[in-house]
């Protein structure tokens, strides 16, 4: 089970992006996630008739290491580790270190 999902709300803790705040829009792979407003880069884009799309600079947002995020939490309202943990009806569910809420009840 993963700690952080796409989805979750989510702390940049270092880095160019410090201090910012965004949702997961997706994880590239196992250490690598993408963040709303974290990372923004300029790439020079080709225009390409077949897809439709037009040339020019287009500002998008790249992977940042799933190490240099923390799971904002709402109780706190800080950043949080977060740690797995296993019920009764044996589901595995993540949960705050920081004050034990359930993330994901």
């Amino acid at each position: 089970m993963r700690k952080i999902k796409k989805g979750d709300d989510v702390v940049v803790i270092s880095g160019r992006d410090k201090g910012k705040r965004g949702t997961v829009l997706r994880v590239v792979s196992a250490d690598l996630v993408v963040v709303e407003g974290a990372n923004k880069v300029k790439k020079h884009q080709r225009p390409n008739p077949n897809k439709g799309t037009t040339g020019g600079i287009v500002e998008m947002e790249k992977p940042v290491q799933i190490s240099n995020v923390a799971i904002f939490n709402p109780a706190t309202q800080k950043p949080d580790r977060v740690g797995i943990r296993i019920l009764e009806d044996k589901r595995k569910v993540r949960y705050f270190k920081s004050n034990g809420e359930l993330l994901d009840a």
